[in-house]
């Protein structure tokens, strides 16, 4: 199996097993306990104003290496603000810069494995899809491998060649940021996207815990240790960190500790899971996710969001979209996935993705019980986040407003997990 396939495997691998995670019998070590807050109960604080918002923001991950043509190139670099290529990839750059200067071009690298199927007749491969090499590290810093209680390192389980670091040791640290940051500016790339930045202890190996970090507590702790250390470098030289933070959601605080040493977060599963499992009926999944959002766009922060759903699912699709516009401002982007496609051609670009809804008047407000509001100069968002199987409720609106059909309203009716983007003659 080619590298960006084996990279799309681990990723949806992560992202699905966060949906079962409070379900999982405690087998090994103890769990770290976490708060769930009610939904819809965002602080003020979390939710400031901002300036932008009025405008949807995209991303594109292209992750599986699949040729892409000069045309689509130009078509996606002038249409999104964040582009994500792998390693090898880097001859990609100029032609997107060239589409549009200002499409910011990060390159994936995994913070937490290295690669042996990348390790070839003892030399690595020039170009990683991680940090740290296999060769170089078997040969010459075995004691980064992470260790179970028997003393065995740990392979990701079902996916074979992927081994699982010791990101709390200060020398796997150091080394993964020097590799990474000398690659990456090699290549003109404008930051690094930082796959698998987990929260449990057992992500990646069936209940069974490192000998070194026997708690969520102690893992997530390590991470903030290998973001916070390695954190100048990548300032000095010039190149944004976003890092994957899937599953923050199902520990309290877990996101914003993690971006406090990062320029951004990607919530690879946000909202929707799939066309019918909508998070709303979750109290960690609302609440939590809006406000991964509000925290970065109130500190200058990226934030890329990606629900999942199938193509023309128009329930989840809405739903997804005006939560992202009740939250976003300047820093925040969007991209839907279709549940059947990968990580490599282009993600939908939906008519709605071209709206101009104008300033936002303030931040979302509550209208309602987790009914959830927001004005702009041209348009108006509104949420119903309750669950899916309670009765619809009408929102009355300050004027006359356009659907998405053409239909004149001055009231919009939403059921559960359903979502409303407004426009008014501006």
């Amino acid at each position: 199996m080619s590298l960006p396939d084996q990279h799309d495997r681990v990723r949806h691998r992560i992202a699905r097993r966060g949906r079962v995670r409070i379900l999982l019998p405690i087998v090994a070590c103890l769990l770290a306990a976490t708060a769930i807050a009610p939904a819809g109960a965002t602080s003020a604080a979390d939710r400031s104003a901002v300036d932008g918002g009025g405008t949807v923001q995209s991303f594109w991950l292209h992750m599986n290496s699949t040729p892409v043509s000069d045309e689509v190139l130009a078509t996606e670099a002038r249409r999104r603000a964040y582009i994500v290529l792998n390693a090898w990839e880097g001859g990609l750059v100029p032609k997107l810069k060239a589409a549009n200067p200002a499409v910011q071009v990060f390159v994936y690298k995994d913070l937490s494995s290295t690669r042996s199927y990348a390790c070839r007749d003892g030399a690595d491969d020039a170009q990683l899809p991680t940090g740290v090499g296999y060769c170089q590290a078997e040969k010459d810093h075995p004691e980064w491998f992470l260790l179970d209680p028997d003393g065995r390192r740990f392979e990701y389980s079902g996916y074979s060649g992927h081994w699982q670091m010791d990101v709390g040791d200060t020398g796997y640290q150091q080394a993964w940021a020097a590799n990474v940051i000398d690659r990456s500016t090699e290549s003109g790339f404008d930051g690094v996207f930082m796959d698998n930045a987990l929260f449990p202890w057992d992500a990646y190996h069936k209940g069974v815990c490192p000998a070194k970090y026997p708690t969520d507590t102690a893992m997530q702790d390590a991470y903030k240790s290998m973001l916070a250390n390695t954190r100048d470098r990548f300032v000095a030289a010039g190149l944004k960190t976003v890092a994957n933070l899937s599953n923050a959601r199902l520990h309290a605080g877990a996101w914003d500790a993690y971006t406090e040493h990062l320029d951004g977060g990607f919530d690879e599963w946000w909202l929707t899971f799939d066309d019918t499992d909508l998070l709303s009926e979750y109290p960690e999944g609302w609440s939590r996710q809006i406000a991964e959002i509000t925290a970065n766009e109130a500190n200058g922060k990226i934030t890329w969001v990606q629900p999942h759903h199938t193509a023309g699912a128009d329930r989840p699709y809405r739903f997804a979209l005006a939560g992202y516009l009740l939250a976003a401002g300047d820093h925040a982007a969007i991209s839907s996935i279709d549940q059947t496609d990968g990580y490599g051609d282009p993600t939908p670009w939906p008519t709605e993705y071209d709206w101009d809804l104008g300033t936002p008047t303030g931040p979302y407000k509550t209208v309602g019980t987790n009914i959830f509001l927001r004005e702009f100069a041209c348009g108006t968002v509104v949420v119903n986040a309750n669950r899916t199987d309670s009765k619809s409720v009408t929102v009355p609106l300050d004027e006359a407003h356009l659907t998405e059909r053409g239909a004149t309203v001055d009231q919009v009716s939403l059921a559960g997990t359903t979502g409303a983007i407004l426009r008014k003659p501006c």
